[in-house]
């Protein structure tokens, strides 16, 4: 049976303008001193740093590379978490709460830092983001998180309902704050340009070769992908939401959604002025927050959550059209070039968790609605802690893999949160 789904996978970036990424095929059996699995943003940090720090590295992928998650999001790299720093510390302590602050103050230096230092092919523009709020209470929230990280040094800003009328030019706002840290990228691109520095750094990469097992034998790891063995004392399991039965409970310990996104057809001047005109991205306070950022040629790309089960139609994403008439009245009967999706996985506690289920083997999943930058910080840290067997000494703790108390009916339980969040969402505009 055709899946319609499929033809919502093609996001509107338009990647690298030579997308040829060197790749290994596996042989019958082979020998490393890490494997990765997933060439997404993490897999491809991680073995990218991995390698640089003396380690042998073979990466697998299911697909090929850049048509996961990681090159399908809106591409905003956005810094922090979704706690506050205080919050931070409350949970984590003065030490580990102060080693997780300044981690998350600096993800978004780290994705800018490597364009810049490895002078990749990654269209960006490093313009801030902005946190926009639809009621007072979610003001008052935002504008106490501005001061949090001016209080840190961070360059962040709060915006009253005029200050962020003028940087978006959107209705419906009362104010926000702007994180100039920020900005956004090409994720496309980006994904496959780590792919190509991290085959050049010598990372052996193995497009459409999906891991099927993984064992342990003889104090190390094998493991099994495209018909092929790999033996190595170390492996690092990068799938985030495309997690399945690898490890034992950890696709039970995540909540799978969708995140659905449009691109309009290129604006005339006269419209697209009043659209962004600062060219920030946008993160509204909605429970169902929608994001919104120009896109290449003169496009405004939209996205928010989509349904829990695969896309069948254009009607699927009826509810981010309507958004983005409602924020940008004018747009009203714009064209629709382009409708995709990716799936996103997050916690219970909105929270990333670093697992060592057992020694040797490491996960890194939640990216909670920041992924472009933890993840490229986290792969770009975990690969040399790996290498001098220093991953207690990362500024994420490692925990036990929990999986969610009846996993399936919280997938269904949350299907019916959204829906109540949205008429909630309605009656808050």
């Amino acid at each position: 049976m055709t899946d319609p789904s499929r033809a919502f996978r093609t996001p509107i970036w338009p990647g690298t303008a030579a997308p040829s990424i060197p790749t290994l095929p596996l042989g019958a059996a082979e020998r490393a001193d890490l494997v990765v699995v997933g060439g997404g943003i993490l897999g491809l940090a991680t073995a990218l740093s991995a390698a640089r720090s003396g380690l042998a590295v073979r990466l697998v992928e299911a697909d090929a590379i850049g048509r996961g998650a990681s090159a399908l999001n809106g591409g905003q790299v956005i810094p922090g978490l979704k706690y506050d720093p205080a919050e931070l510390v409350a949970r984590f302590g003065e030490v580990r709460g102060r080693a997780l602050v300044d981690f998350a103050a600096t993800t978004a230096d780290r994705v800018f830092d490597l364009i810049a230092a490895e002078g990749l092919a990654v269209p960006h523009a490093r313009n801030g983001w902005i946190q926009a709020a639809v009621s007072e209470t979610a003001l008052a929230a935002g504008h106490a998180r501005a001061r949090a990280w001016q209080a840190l040094g961070a360059p962040a800003e709060t915006l009253d309902a005029a200050g962020i009328a003028a940087f978006t030019g959107a209705r419906g706002y009362v104010g926000g704050w702007i994180d100039r840290r920020a900005g956004t990228i090409d994720p496309l691109a980006y994904v496959q340009e780590l792919a190509r520095i991290a085959a050049a750094a010598g990372v052996a990469i193995a497009a459409g070769a999906p891991a099927t097992g993984l064992r342990r034998e003889g104090g190390g790891w094998v493991v099994t992908a495209g018909g092929a063995e790999i033996r190595a004392p170390r492996v690092v399991v990068a799938t985030n939401a495309a997690t399945d039965g690898l490890i034992p409970g950890l696709a039970r310990t995540l909540v799978p959604l969708h995140s659905f996104q449009i691109a309009t057809a290129p604006l005339p001047e006269r419209l697209l002025a009043g659209v962004l005109p600062g060219g920030q991205a946008v993160s509204d306070s909605r429970r169902i927050l929608v994001y919104h950022r120009r896109g290449p040629g003169g496009r405004i790309v939209l996205g928010g959550r989509g349904r829990m089960g695969l896309p069948r139609s254009p009607a699927d994403w009826a509810h981010l059209e309507r958004a983005l008439t409602r924020l940008y009245p004018a747009l009203a009967g714009t064209p629709i070039d382009a409708r995709w999706f990716g799936r996103v996985a997050v916690t219970t506690d909105h929270l990333p968790h670093l697992h060592r289920p057992e020694p040797g083997l490491f996960a890194f999943v939640g990216c909670q609605g920041r992924g472009v930058g933890l993840m490229t910080a986290m792969g770009l840290a975990l690969g040399p802690a790996l290498a001098a067997d220093a991953v207690d000494a990362l500024p994420f703790p490692v925990s036990p893999i929990r999986p969610i108390p009846l996993h399936g009916l919280r997938q269904i339980g949350v299907a019916a949160a959204i829906t109540s969040y949205r008429l909630l969402d309605a009656l808050e505009r």
